[in-house]
């Protein structure tokens, strides 16, 4: 067998140098990528006062105390013992709920991307960063939460049977 070599000319300082500044270049622009631009949205969850009990899940109805705003502090929305499921939240009102625990109090500022988005909502203008003041008062499963309206419902309609009965009836003589 023969071998053929080919010979191999030495590289010049300069050339090293080159090499070592073109390496030095992509790995400032894979930081620059990493810390910058790749940078996913994310919300800020400031705890007022911490809660010791669960952590809502997505498949849980959270029973919350709130006052939402807009960065410039306008209340657009505000609810007491008001239920919400978790799972069908924007997602930036979801994860903050996922990191509270029952009977804390929070502050959740949400970037718009996480919010309402480029679209907005009803008094949330496109692109708006939205904060919210949240209680966590309970955590209830979505079965649970059907049954307790199913009960509300069948207690009204027999209030209302109740009173159509009593306009029914004869004047007392």
């Amino acid at each position: 067998m023969s071998s053929t070599a080919v010979p191999l000319r030495p590289v010049s300082k300069g050339g090293i140098a080159m090499l070592w500044a073109g390496l030095a270049l992509v790995v400032a622009i894979a930081l620059a990528w990493a810390l910058f631009v790749s940078r996913a949205p994310s919300i800020e969850l400031e705890t007022v006062r911490a809660g010791t009990g669960a952590f809502p899940t997505d498949t849980d109805v959270a029973i919350i105390k709130y006052e939402g705003r807009l960065k410039d502090g306008t209340v657009f929305d505000a609810g007491d013992q008001t239920p919400l499921p978790v799972g069908r939240m924007i997602p930036g009102f979801a994860q903050g709920l996922k990191q509270m625990q029952v009977g804390g109090k929070y502050e959740l500022s949400i970037p718009s991307e996480l919010g309402y988005g480029p679209q907005g909502a009803g008094p949330i203008p496109g692109n708006a960063d939205i904060e919210f003041t949240v209680e966590l008062l309970d955590i209830r499963s979505e079965q649970e939460m059907q049954q307790l309206m199913m009960q509300q419902q069948l207690m009204q309609q027999m209030m209302q049977q109740q009173q159509g009965g009593a306009e029914g009836a004869p004047p007392p003589q």
